[in-house]
C-alpha cells in the first residue's frame, strides 16, 4: 500500500510538472494578485483593509493588496505549522521536494518578462535590471532544488566498540521570512528555496513597497503544485506587530530577515524569549579601495557596477571610496565622466540606467546626506540635486570629494546614487579607514599587486570581498556579513544550515561479534 501511494505521488507530480511547463502561458495582468495567500487560498485581510502599491517613477497606483493584521498572521503560522506537522512537506523525499522546486523554477523562467515588468512597476528599477534579478533570484530555486538531495548526515567513529554515533539533519519547522523592497524576488527565493529544500514550511512578509512581485512568484509556486500551507504570504503596512508575532510565536522555528541593522537588532531581541534560530542579513557600509597599482578602467567599471545598480539601493553597494593619491586625479576624472553619462528615466525604458528612489523617505534621506556633506566642507563634483523633470523621486547621480569622517555619508549606509571619495596615501591607512565601522557586509578593492591582493583580502573586516570586481553575488557563493551586518549565510550549500537542526543519535549495546 505504501509503495502504491508513493508511486501515485511521483507519477502525479511528474505529469503535473511537465504539463505545466509545456502549456503555461501568462500575461502580466494574470500574475498581478490583489490578495494575500494563506493555507493555499487567496484571501483578504480579516478586517477588509487594503493599501495601495504605487509606481515610484510616476506615483501611479499599480494595485491594492490586503493590509493584513496580527490575526491574519496567526492564521498563516497555524497553516504553516499544520502543513509541517501533517507531513504534507517535511515527510516528502528530498527528490520530491526537489521536483517541486524545479517546477517552480521553470515556471518563473517561462514568465520572466511579466515578473520583471511587475518588479519595475513597483520598485522603479530599470527593466534590464529587473530581468537580471529574475535570472539571479530564480537561480536560487534551481540551486536549492539540487541541494535538497545533498543534505547529508554523518556517522562518527564511536569511542567504544558497541556503539554507533549517527548525526542527522532535520528541518526546523515553520520559517518566517521577512524580505526587503530592493530585491523583491531574489530575497524571497534565496530564503524560501533553502527553507523548502530543507523541509520547512514558510510564512513570508514582503516589504510594503513591493508586495506584488512576491505575490506573482507565489502564484507560480501554487501552479507548481506546492501543497497548501507550505507557503503563506502576509501583506501589510503595519510591519512592527507582525514582526513581533513572528519572533515571539513558539510555533515559528526560525526567522530570516534582510533589512536595516536597526530593525534587525529589534527582531533579534524579540526572538530571545523563544531562543529562536535567527538569520540576519543587515546593512553595510562597504569600502571601495583603489590602489595605485589598479587597472584604472577595471576600477571605474567596478565602481559604476557596484554603486549605481538599482540607483545605489543595494546593501552591498560601494559606500566609501578610498583612492590612493597616485591614481586619485585620473580615477576621479574618469568616474565623473561615466557618472554624467548615465541614462536617467523611467524603468520601463530599455536604455534607462538610473531610475527613481523607492519612496519619499528615502529621497529625503539622500538629500540630507548631500547637504550634510556640504556643511562639512565636501565638494560636490557633479549631481547633488533633485531631477524634477523626471519625477518627484529622481535624484541626480552624485560624486562628492573631500569627505569628512564626521559626515553622515561616511558613517552611515547610503542607499542612493552617491559616491563619496576620500584620498589616502598608504595601504595601512586605507585598511584602517575601511575597517572603522561596525558594519561588515561587503568590501571591494582594485589592485594588480598579487601580494597586496592577499594581504588586503584577509584584513578587510567584511563577510564578502570583491577583488577587481564590483558585482560579487551568485547563488553558488555564501552571502552574509560580520560585525553588525548580520548572522548566518544565505545561498551556497551553507544556506541550508539556517533551516536545519542537527540531531545526534547514539546507538548502544550493539553486538557485532
Amino acid at each position: 500500500m505504501l509503495r502504491m501511494t508513493f508511486t501515485r505521488v511521483i507519477v502525479k507530480h511528474q505529469y503535473q510538472r511537465f504539463s505545466l511547463i509545456k502549456n503555461f502561458q501568462r500575461t502580466m495582468s494574470s500574475l498581478l494578485q490583489s490578495k494575500g495567500y494563506i493555507d493555499g487560498k487567496w484571501v483578504d485581510a480579516t478586517n477588509g483593509d487594503v493599501f495601495e502599491v504605487k509606481n515610484p517613477a510616476n506615483g501611479k497606483v499599480i494595485g491594492n493588496v490586503p493590509n493584513m493584521t496580527v490575526a491574519d498572521c496567526q492564521k498563516a503560522i497555524e497553516a504553516a505549522k499544520y502543513a509541517f506537522q501533517s507531513n504534507e512537506w517535511s515527510s516528502l523525499t528530498a527528490k520530491q521536494r526537489s521536483g517541486f522546486l524545479k517546477t517552480w523554477f521553470q515556471l518563473i523562467e517561462k514568465n520572466a518578462q511579466e515578473i520583471a515588468e511587475i518588479m519595475t512597476s513597483e520598485s522603479g528599477k530599470p527593466i534590464n535590471e529587473s530581468k537580471g534579478e529574475v535570472l539571479y533570484g530564480n537561480a536560487f530555486l534551481e540551486w536549492f532544488a539540487e541541494e535538497a538531495r545533498r543534505i547529508y548526515g554523518e556517522i562518527i567513529p564511536a569511542p567504544v566498540t558497541n556503539r554507533e554515533i549517527l548525526v542527522m539533519k532535520q528541518p526546523l519547522g515553520v520559517a518566517a521570512l521577512i524580505t526587503p523592497w530592493n530585491f523583491p524576488l531574489a530575497m524571497i527565493t534565496r530564503k524560501a528555496g533553502a527553507a523548502l529544500a530543507a523541509g520547512c514550511t514558510v510564512v513570508i512578509k514582503p516589504a510594503e513597497d513591493t508586495p506584488l512581485t512576491c505575490l506573482a512568484v507565489v502564484k507560480l509556486a501554487e501552479d507548481a503544485g506546492i501543497p497548501k500551507g507550505v507557503i503563506n504570504v502576509i501583506t501589510t503596512k503595519t510591519s512592527a506587530p507582525i514582526g513581533e508575532l513572528l519572533c515571539k510565536s513558539p510555533d515559528v522555528g526560525t526567522i530570516s530577515f534582510t533589512g536595516s541593522t536597526e530593525v534587525g537588532k529589534l527582531l533579534y531581541r524579540q526572538c530571545a524569549d523563544t531562543v529562536k534560530r535567527v538569520s540576519l542579513e543587515l546593512g553595510g557600509n562597504a569600502p571601495f579601495i583603489v590602489f595605485d597599482s589598479a587597472n584604472l578602467e577595471k576600477a571605474v567599471d567596478g565602481a559604476m557596477a557596484s554603486k549605481f545598480r538599482n540607483c545605489g539601493q543595494t546593501c552591498v553597494s560601494a559606500n566609501r571610496f578610498f583612492v590612493q593619491d597616485g591614481i586619485y586625479d585620473r580615477f576621479i576624472n574618469a568616474l565623473k565622466q561615466r557618472v554624467e553619462a548615465l541614462k536617467i528615466g523611467s524603468g520601463e525604458s530599455g536604455d534607462t540606467q538610473i531610475g527613481p528612489l523607492i519612496n519619499e523617505m528615502q529621497f529625503n534621506k539622500i538629500t540630507e546626506y548631500v547637504e550634510d556633506a556640504r556643511k562639512n566642507n565636501a565638494s560636490v563634483l557633479t549631481g547633488g540635486k533633485r531631477l524634477s523633470n523626471f519625477g518627484e523621486l529622481f535624484y541626480a547621480p552624485t560624486v562628492v570629494t573631500d569627505v569628512s569622517p564626521s559626515a553622515r555619508i561616511y558613517t552611515e549606509e547610503v542607499f542612493g546614487p552617491i559616491v563619496s571619495v576620500i584620498k589616502f596615501k598608504t595601504e595601512e591607512e586605507a585598511l584602517e579607514k575601511a575597517n572603522q565601522t561596525r558594519r561588515g557586509l561587503a568590501g571591494y578593492f582594485f589592485s594588480e599587486d598579487l601580494q597586496q591582493v592577499f594581504r588586503v583580502a584577509k584584513r578587510l573586516e567584511v563577510g564578502m570581498v570583491g577583488v577587481n570586481e564590483g558585482l560579487i553575488s551568485a547563488c553558488e557563493a555564501p552571502f552574509g556579513g560580520v560585525k553588525e551586518s548580520g548572522i548566518g549565510r544565505e545561498g551556497c550549500h551553507y544556506g541550508i544550515d539556517e533551516y536545519v537542526d542537527i540531531k545526534y543519535v547514539c546507538m548502544g549495546n550493539l553486538k557485532y561479534y
